[in-house]
């Protein structure tokens, strides 16, 4: 795709480079979020923590700087999150456990050597039971369904070496149940193709080996279709 428009490094000054010590200042800024109590942020994002914990640490492991993070206080941090009365992990010590934030969990252990910190048997339970009867995950005992979650369970147990810890095969079929008639995938049978699903179901049928059931090309055109005019990339049809 050509764009008329488009903008060189010179145009673009310094902004064309990555402020890395800005950057890694900003995000080990957060890295004690649960803190800042008195701060309306410490309320509005706590169910955002361990994933963005995850992602705050990846980011300086990328820059390079993950040495400038306390990394053993974050993991015990983690560990306050754990709840052995089910096995998962919350986003916070005071939330439920939740596929999301149990995957983030064991992907900050396993960035940080600590995965045996994590109890892999009672994690997987917990993971094996959030499958239905249509093999589909829910993210948590309250029952929301969606192919993200699918995703998070392969991935948890793609890390603790145990994919034969649930029903892979009949989770990919469900994964392929959610395939659309352009390419993409919804977050259940039947719903509209959205980036976010087309990754996550993706990822899910490359961890099961399965990546087979996809049609490649279909979903490469409907992902470049996904480029606008600046460059971007928007996450459904019709969106800016």
């Amino acid at each position: 795709m050509s764009h008329t428009n488009a903008m060189t490094p010179e145009d673009l000054g310094p902004r064309s480079k990555l402020l890395v010590d800005k950057h890694a200042a900003y995000i080990a800024s957060f890295s004690n979020i649960w803190e800042g109590a008195d701060k309306l942020e410490h309320v509005a994002t706590e169910h955002f923590w361990m994933s963005g914990m995850y992602w705050g640490l990846t980011a300086m492991d990328l820059m390079g700087r993950l040495h400038e993070m306390d990394t053993a206080r974050i993991v015990e941090w983690v560990m306050s999150c754990y709840h052995p009365d089910d096995g998962g992990f919350g986003a916070s010590p005071r939330n439920d456990s939740h596929m999301l934030s149990t995957l983030s969990a064991l992907q900050i252990l396993a960035l940080l050597d600590e995965l045996h910190r994590a109890d892999a048997d009672a994690v997987l339970k917990y993971i094996a039971g959030l499958q239905q009867s249509d093999a589909a995950f829910a993210g948590d005992k309250w029952g929301e369904i969606d192919t993200r979650f699918t995703y998070c369970a392969l991935l948890s147990c793609a890390i603790l070496g145990r994919m034969d810890a649930i029903d892979l095969s009949a989770a990919v079929d469900f994964v392929i149940a959610c395939k659309n008639f352009d390419g993409g995938f919804g977050c259940t049978p039947g719903n509209e193709s959205h980036a976010g699903q087309v990754f996550t179901c993706i990822g899910a049928l490359s961890l099961a080996g399965r990546l087979d059931a996809a049609d490649k090309d279909l979903v490469a055109w409907w992902l470049c279709e996904r480029q606008t005019r600046s460059g971007g990339l928007n996450g459904r049809p019709e969106k800016l």
